[in-house]
């Protein structure tokens, strides 16, 4: 029996884990914090060390060792769309909730988790180190650029006269360099686009962001559309304008179960390329809700909206 249980279960993972990622694959950093940012918002028996532990693994295989570390009497899986369809009986049931708890995606309804999630300590600590690494490399002085042929001459005393032979041409100063790599990266570099949506409260909110340095304009960072960006700190900024002291408990506790796996995204990506990350709200309701299901999240509710 507990041989044939076995091969139900490696049956089982192999079917739910779909990932492209070899068994020793090492995951990007943005990767790694996105898997740190899932798992905090489980409970976990161990503090979240078998997560920090695993989290350089795709999400699929973290799963798997660290299956065991969940607070199993706080969480429960339910098998919503049908992908995980064994028996729940017996050893099997554990294959039920490892298959869910592998998948690639968050299904609404799937995790079920009783009381508050206080984020794991260890997690805490290592998102809080990737914080203050972004800190330290947004306060890193820039490489100055190189000077030109031109403030090279001026600087001899020897001022290029209009006109002077093609030999002697000046060329234009090189652009300025970079000490961090994530500068130099396409995708991190921030763009103006349009605002989405055809939201305008949503849009006036997020224009006023103080120090917003694309007012009237989303900003895109590593193929996301951000509400705001603060240049002088480097903080990328997403703006929620729920009415959220009307809504009752449950539709509460809905939006912030769909928010929160959204924000933490958001965040990794903002962090993957040097940014900070800020969320605002309209309520404190709202933002002492958010915080109840993530406290390493940067909530900051809005009096100008």
């Amino acid at each position: 029996m507990v041989h044939r249980t076995s091969i139900a279960l490696v049956l089982l993972l192999s079917a739910c884990a779909t990932t492209e990622q070899g068994p020793g694959a090492r995951v990007s950093p943005r990767e790694r914090v996105a898997n740190l940012q899932r798992a905090s918002q489980y409970p976990w028996a161990d503090d979240g060390d078998c997560v920090v532990r695993e989290a350089s693994n795709g999400w699929p295989l973290l799963a798997e060792k660290c299956y065991p570390a969940l607070d199993h009497d706080r969480v429960k899986f339910r098998d919503v769309t049908r992908r995980c369809a064994v028996a729940s009986a017996g050893a099997v049931a554990v294959g039920v909730g490892l298959c869910v708890f592998a998948a690639p995606e968050i299904v609404v309804g799937a995790v079920i988790v009783t009381g508050a999630v206080v984020v794991a300590a260890a997690i805490q600590e290592e998102l809080h180190a990737y914080e203050r690494s972004a800190a330290r490399d947004r306060a890193k002085p820039k490489t100055q650029a190189r000077p030109s042929h031109q403030q090279q001459s001026m600087a001899n005393g020897k001022p290029k006269p209009e006109g002077a032979p093609s030999g002697t041409d000046w060329f234009p100063p090189d652009p300025p360099g970079s000490s961090d790599p994530r500068e130099r990266r396409p995708e991190c570099a921030p763009r103006r686009a349009s605002h989405r949506g055809g939201n305008v409260p949503h849009n006036e909110c997020a224009d006023r962001v103080p120090q917003n340095a694309f007012p009237g304009w989303d900003v895109l960072v590593h193929g996301k559309h951000f509400d705001a960006l603060q240049l002088a700190s480097r903080t990328l900024w997403e703006v929620k304008t729920d009415n959220f002291d009307t809504y009752t408990e449950d539709l509460r506790d809905i939006v912030v179960r769909s928010q929160v796996p959204e924000m933490q995204h958001e965040r990794a990506l903002a962090l993957a390329c040097g940014f900070g990350f800020k969320v605002g709200v309209r309520s404190p309701a709202h933002r002492a809700a958010l915080l109840r299901q993530d406290p390493t999240l940067r909530i900051v509710v809005m009096d100008w909206c």
